[in-house]
């Protein structure tokens, strides 16, 4: 049985399409099973690179590992690979030729190791790579062919590494489609164009800058395409020198993202005023060149839209953005303001976008009043307590407001009145207690609204009636939702609410609503819900998703509520229930919810599931049962749900697993049983082998299941038990019937295929044999001179020829069976009958009697008649010529019958009374087997 065993695993792991049972990574569920494959390998303190990678792996994620070295034949044969992810880890050496089966490779991501050299072959096969991520590491040579084999290349990231010279990045700027190049924080004391020699760069993006970096100059036309400098320093208190010449040189350059980086006044000026085409510039940590008056030279220039002055402190503002006419975007986050001096944004008219999130404001700016063009306006995280009715007065076109994170108390009606185009308002986590009608008034664009983590008390019938376009609605931790709440909603599609078990809201108006989350706060001593607060329930008959949570002590779903109410929702695809029942739900709960995909039942005892929850769901695929005290898993057994894909059974109480129950779901692809109880002992070797060996089914973390029976077996992981001592009686049984098997079905074959017949004609030779038996202790004499055996097809030739010749002619008593049979009594006791009755049978011989059964039954017993009495009882009449070899099997038995009587009818031709002289003479012929053949015919069939 071992090398069986050894054999099966060798051939699933040469098996490019398994990647199941995985040691120490698991594959990420995706609900397309035509999706690219995912492996997750991160946070698993590997060592090595796993040695079990399925080859048809389209990403793989093995950060925060301690792996040392990557091996030349650590990522072999993974042609479909697309993405790889190394990063933290404690890589210092990469084998030459490590990555060269990656020809499909786009993402290589090696940050946070420690990589010194990039050899010549290191980067060897990655044809398609686009995106390489070498930050953090320690590199410090770069072999001039290093990156020979990266033709597609567009992003290279080397921040934070220990480059000396800008010469060791001119192999990377020969790359022919090299868009973005990130080298700060390396040990660069200069950045000078003329260190490289004479070339023309593709590089669109330039991240540059060092605690050491004394100069940046480009002097020669080495970047001609360049769009983004960016000049970062990384804690450096020196003077930077900015040394570009020729203006033109910068051309193309649209934006500039400078941040801590010491330059000198006059410089900088001089660098903004050059900048020709800038749109886009940020100003971080610049405080002490904002308050010299650097904003007066920004906003001269005419092409600039963008203006960043985050993480900068400009508490002081005012009339240093008063020129700055052409901005469409400014960003004011985290620059330490209180207060946004009146007037000093007054000027920007054409403003679009405005960001002043993570300051210390407590009220709407004043000048936020006069930028009719806002479309966008974030003023999240601030101190913000209260709204004025003007704030918003001229904002009209207003379509984005963020107002969450702050200390909003009161809301009223006048605040919003005049943003009609608004369609998103994000108001949560503040100290909201009443809206006071705002959300009343007509926002007939509204399509987003955010109240979650406020203090209202409650809603009133038609507090939301003006926002007729809204689709996605969040009030969770509000208290109450009286009814018609929501009145107005026509359009709403998504809902979110956390309410005590106490409801009070209506439904009635959300007919369009497709997602419903309710999360329940339940604390000791509450009053268990009255059914009728679920009323409203019934009406959701578009609903698709529904969740309800319960936090706190455990809340019991009514029965009614599980079933009448979600009966109601028959288009429901995902169904979520966690802490809210505390026994199973009943088996007719989705009687009628064929389209349901997604069942998730947490924190409930179905220990008493009923199977028949599932007979109704036929395209189930996601089903998760965790933590339901689980001791068995007989329902899957009797459900069968044919279409269900993933299975969470963790955090159960299953002890013994049965294999045969995931042979019964014929889609599974991905199974979690962690943290349960398993016994190891024989009892689980049939699943142990079958997660081992099945090749369809990830059993998530299965190496890591660790065993809790017997006591002597704990801590122990479950597959490291030894099973072969578990088989092998099993085995030897299994070998000795398979043989039995296999011989009685050859057996049975070769008996049917060559003596089927002979033990057919034996059997009713054995019937004959005892009817004779009976009939000669009877002595019963003959009733007729001869029985008559044909087939109906013939029935006209024997009615029109024969019996006017034999009987009315020649006066011989015949039995037929169409007109002599005993009515009622069993055919073949007829036929017996017949033919002991009679002195002779003459059987009229046709093709279509050949292929009939009855006829074929009736000359065996005839022929045994033959044998038993030795008498020449058998006349063979023939109707057509019919060739030996189509002869019926039965017939040919007819070969051990010598001397017999044979009539031709097609040989009488037009002498057809001398063919019925030769019958009567047959018929008149003495029974003794020594009388003598006058008739003519063939003389073998």
């Amino acid at each position: 049985m071992k090398p069986l065993v050894s054999l099966l695993s060798l051939l699933l792991y040469l098996n490019p399409s398994l990647p199941y049972s995985l040691k120490n990574c698991t594959i990420d569920y995706s609900v397309n099973p035509t999706a690219d494959v995912f492996l997750n390998c991160a946070n698993r303190k590997l060592c090595t690179v796993p040695d079990d990678i399925p080859r048809d792996v389209s990403s793989i994620k093995l950060d925060n590992n301690i792996i040392e070295k990557i091996n030349r034949d650590d990522f072999s044969n993974l042609s479909k690979l697309k993405s790889l992810y190394l990063q933290i880890n404690w890589i210092s050496h990469v084998d030459d030729g490590s990555f060269i089966d990656l020809g499909a490779l786009t993402v290589l991501e090696m940050s946070g190791n420690y990589l010194t050299n990039l050899t010549a072959n290191l980067f060897q096969g990655l044809s398609s790579l686009t995106v390489l991520s070498l930050r953090w590491n320690e590199v410090q040579f770069i072999h001039t062919l290093a990156f020979q084999s990266l033709t597609s290349l567009q992003t290279v990231i080397l921040l934070s590494n220990q480059l000396q010279q800008i010469s060791d990045i001119q192999p990377l700027l020969q790359l022919p489609h090299l868009q973005k190049l990130n080298i700060i924080d390396n040990q660069f004391t200069s950045f000078d164009t003329k260190d490289l020699l004479n070339m023309s760069s593709s590089l669109k993006v330039l991240y540059v800058s060092s605690e050491k970096l004394k100069t940046f100059s480009i002097s020669t036309p080495v970047f001609p395409q360049l769009e983004t400098i960016n000049l970062c320093q990384i804690n450096s208190g020196t003077f930077v020198r900015w040394d570009v010449p020729d203006k033109t040189l910068l051309k193309s350059i649209t934006q500039l993202l400078i941040s801590n980086t010491w330059i000198p006044f006059e410089e900088i000026q001089n660098v903004l005023q050059s900048l020709e085409s800038l749109i886009h510039l940020k100003l971080s940590y610049m405080d002490e060149w904002i308050v010299k008056g650097l904003l007066e030279t920004v906003c001269k220039i005419q092409t600039l839209t963008s203006l960043d002055l985050s993480h900068s402190n400009v508490t002081n503002l005012s009339a240093k953005l008063v020129t700055c006419s052409q901005l469409s975007d400014l960003d004011l986050s985290n620059t330490h303001m209180t207060e946004l001096p009146k007037g000093s944004i007054l000027s920007l008219k054409r403003l679009r976008f405005m960001t002043v999130k993570t300051n210390s404001l407590t009220k709407v700016p004043d000048d936020i009043r006069s930028l009719s063009s806002l479309e966008i306006l974030n003023l999240s995280d601030n101190l913000i307590s209260e709204l004025g009715c003007d704030d918003f007065t001229n904002t009209t076109h207003l379509i984005e407001l963020y107002l969450n994170m702050n200390n909003i108390v009161n809301l009223h009606r006048c605040v919003l009145e005049k943003l009609n185009d608004l369609k998103v308002l994000d108001m949560s986590n503040n100290l909201l207690r009443t809206f006071g009608g705002a959300f009343k008034i007509t926002l007939q664009k509204l399509e987003f609204l955010n109240l979650r983590g406020n203090s209202v008390s409650f809603f009133e019938k038609g507090d939301f009636q003006g926002l007729g376009s809204l689709k996605h609605l969040d009030v969770t931790n509000i208290e109450k939702i009286r009814p018609g709440a929501f009145d107005g909603l026509v359009k709403l599609e998504s809902l979110r609410i956390s309410v005590p078990p106490k409801l009070y809201y209506n439904y009635s108006a959300l007919q369009q609503l497709k997602s419903l989350s309710i999360y329940y706060n339940v604390e000791d001593g509450f009053n268990h819900p009255d059914l009728n607060d679920y009323d409203f329930f019934y009406t959701l008959k578009s609903l698709k998703i529904f969740t309800i949570i319960c936090k706190g002590y455990h809340f019991d779903f009514p029965y009614e509520v599980s079933t009448n109410t979600i009966y109601t929702m028959k288009y429901l695809e995902s169904f979520t229930a966690e802490n809210i029942y505390v026994s199973a739900p009943n088996g007719f709960t989705f009687h009628y919810h064929t389209h349901l995909k997604n069942l998730t039942i947490r924190q409930t005892d179905m220990s008493d599931l009923d199977p028949m929850l599932f007979e109704t769901i036929p395209n189930l695929q996601v089903l998760d049962f965790s933590n339901c005290y689980l001791k068995s898993l007989d329902f899957l057994v009797k459900a069968r749900p044919p279409a269900l894909r993933f299975l969470n059974l963790s955090n159960n109480e299953l002890t013994v697993i049965n294999e045969t129950v995931f042979q019964s779901l014929p889609a599974l692809t991905h199974l979690d049983l962690g943290n349960n109880p398993f016994t190891c002992d024989c009892s689980n070797a049939g699943f142990i082998q079958w997660v081992m060996s099945n090749a369809q089914t990830q059993v998530v973390n299965a190496h890591q299941y660790t065993c809790s029976f017997p006591v002597a077996q704990q801590g122990r992981k479950l597959l490291e038990f030894n099973t072969e001592s578990c088989w092998m009686d099993v085995s030897f049984i299994c070998f000795i019937s398979s043989t039995c098997l296999v011989v009685l079905a050859l057996l049975s074959s070769f008996i049917y295929h060559f003596l089927r017949w002979q033990l057919s004609y034996g059997f009713y030779l054995f019937l004959a044999f005892l009817y004779d038996s009976r009939k000669k202790k009877k002595g019963t004499p003959h009733q007729f001179d001869a029985f008559v055996s044909y087939n109906v097809h013939d029935e006209a030739w024997v009615y029109r020829e024969m019996l006017p010749v034999l009987e009315e002619e020649q006066g011989w008593r015949l039995c037929l069976h169409h007109r002599d049979f005993q009515p009622g009594k069993p055919i073949m006791e007829n036929i017996t009958d017949a033919i002991y009755s009679s002195k002779k049978t003459i059987c009229v011989i046709s093709r279509r009697y050949l292929q009939s059964d009855w006829c074929s039954r009736e000359i065996q017993m005839a022929s045994f008649r033959l044998f038993d009495e030795q008498k020449d009882v058998l006349i063979l009449l023939f109707l057509e010529e019919i060739p030996t070899q189509q002869m019926s099997p039965y017939y040919r038995m007819r070969k051990l019958v010598k001397r017999r009587t044979y009539l031709s009818w097609p040989q009488a031709g037009q002498h057809t009374g001398v063919f019925w002289q030769n019958v009567q003479r047959a018929l008149e012929t003495g029974n003794t087997p020594d009388d003598t053949n006058l008739l003519s015919g063939p003389t073998d069939c």
